[in-house]
């Protein structure tokens, strides 16, 4: 029983983190293109030369 006075804080906190990082990336633009990847490896490596 003791440990859950570390655990839980332990769990919050790292909750936190995570939902922190995901809303940073989602403020900075990182989902605004997702098809893009997947269009980019269907181009032909001539173009580029």
């Amino acid at each position: 029983m003791s440990s859950l006075v570390y655990l839980v804080p332990l769990a919050l906190l790292l909750g936190g983190a995570a939902l922190w990082a995901f809303l940073w990336s989602f403020k900075s633009g990182q989902y605004e293109d997702l098809d893009g990847a997947a269009q980019r490896i269907l181009l032909d490596d001539e173009m580029e030369r």
